[in-house]
């Protein structure tokens, strides 16, 4: 299924000569994710704390797009600069999950927003990408299939929050999209199951 991941090479493409100065000041990957979970932590507790001002939300979609360049920035400090290692491996997994659910559950406070969907979207995307990294330990790769991986919920909650920061949507949009975000995850989900398993099955017909 297509993503927004899939756009992942030109974005990285426009990061690189940053992503050069970084490592020639001695900036490690390990600290690019830190800094972008630990934000994401005070952020979602910011704006949990000032729910009930809608403008605050406005910082998420600021923030979504500062995240998901760090966390390409991380990757490729990993990869090309020779910084990949089983503790970054771990904090890369670690962090998002935790900046996601940190990300999400502050819209439960929004008056009248569904807890339980806010906490339904905030499960499935751990759900989601656990049965990424399930990939790698079935003797796939780790899954990033569509269509609502990390990148497509920064994009979905990004534009929610803007539209809820401005006034132009209220509770009963908000649970809509919320429900829609949920069947799209369990989607995604079955998918990254589902893609795992072909994966393996071609590399045991294969050899």
């Amino acid at each position: 299924m297509p993503s927004i991941y899939q756009l992942k090479p030109t974005f990285q493409n426009l990061l690189r000569p940053l992503v050069q100065r970084l490592f020639d000041h001695s900036i490690t990957a390990n600290q690019v994710t830190l800094l972008a979970g630990i934000t994401s932590v005070i952020l979602g507790a910011g704006i949990a704390c000032f729910a009930l001002h809608l403008w605050v939300f406005v910082l998420i979609p600021v923030w979504m797009v500062l995240r998901m360049a760090l966390n390409a920035i991380d990757g490729m400090l990993a990869r090309e600069f020779g910084q990949q290692s089983h503790l970054g491996a771990y904090l890369n997994e670690l962090c998002d999950v935790v900046a996601d659910s940190a990300l999400i559950l502050p819209f439960a406070l929004i008056p009248d927003v569904s807890l339980l969907l806010v906490l339904l979207v905030t499960l499935l995307a751990l759900l989601s990408e656990y049965s990424g990294v399930l990939g790698s330990m079935v003797g796939a790769s780790r899954r990033y299939d569509g269509p609502m991986g990390k990148s497509d919920r920064a994009f979905v909650l990004g534009a929610l929050a803007t539209g809820i920061a401005i006034g132009w949507i209220g509770f009963l949009w908000i649970n809509f999209v919320l429900g829609i975000l949920a069947v799209l995850l369990i989607y995604t989900l079955v998918n990254r199951v589902r893609s795992g398993l072909n994966e393996v099955q071609k590399k045991t017909f294969s050899n």
